[in-house]
């Protein structure tokens, strides 16, 4: 995979196949042919821990298994408008929060200029924002306007049994026997959302290792009670 200059690597995990999609298999099917189709832009919006840096990613990976050029930008992590430069020559390009640069100056004409020349050349367009397209203010009118005119998608939140799916499959990448009844367990007694889930499965992985215990109930009670992040 061709990546510009100081682009930000990939997670490991950032597949397709460790995506719990629940009612997101429209959106998860259109990224997946993000790079390869007639679809210039494809926006992504959904609440904080809905996935969209996790398929955003993943849709990179997958364009670069294919052999295929791809570039992940997040103005978060530090990309700059410069960094598109180029990227209309790409397969793919995906823009992680694009809500955080939307008022920027710099961005807005740096995104217009790319958009404006993907219209001759393969790139697909990919942003992701956690805010409705709706609530998402930019410089350039004209802007809004082209990116609108893509295919707009809302990420939904897992239900609690795609939650615990999703646990199930992040142990399984870690060696972790994870049963559906601790995942439930765990569901249950955490704050809904992945990033926090995900992050606590971490810690007790850690705490499973150094009591030498397997993530039962019993166990993942009393580590949580221990850590004091969970209840009983």
């Amino acid at each position: 995979m061709r990546q510009l200059p100081l682009s930000v690597g990939l997670r490991e995990g950032a597949r397709f196949e460790s995506f719990v999609a629940g009612r997101n298999g429209e959106v998860v099917e259109l990224l997946s042919r993000a790079g390869r189709s007639t679809l210039r832009v494809l926006w992504v919006w959904g609440r904080h821990g809905t996935g969209k840096t996790h398929l955003l990613q993943a849709a990179c990976a997958s364009a670069a298994d294919r052999g295929g050029s791809a570039s992940y930008l997040d103005p978060a992590a530090g990309a700059e408008p410069g960094w598109l430069e180029g990227c209309e020559n790409l397969d793919l390009v995906c823009l992680d929060g694009l809500e955080e640069i939307s008022r920027d100056a710099a961005w807005n004409h740096a995104l217009f200029r790319l958009h404006t020349l993907m219209q001759d050349g393969p790139a697909s367009l990919c942003i992701a924002t956690e805010q409705p397209p709706a609530a998402v203010e930019f410089q350039l009118p004209d802007l809004r306007s082209r990116l609108l005119a893509g295919s707009v998608h809302q990420l939904h939140e897992l239900d609690d049994a795609g939650q615990a799916e999703a646990l199930q499959l992040r142990a399984a990448r870690r060696g972790l026997d994870l049963s559906a009844e601790s995942a439930l367990y765990l569901v249950h007694r955490l704050p809904r959302d992945m990033h926090t889930l995900c992050a606590v499965l971490d810690r007790l992985d850690q705490a499973s290792l150094v009591a030498q215990r397997r993530l039962t109930v019993p166990f993942l009670r009393q580590a949580l009670e221990d850590q004091g992040i969970g209840g009983t």
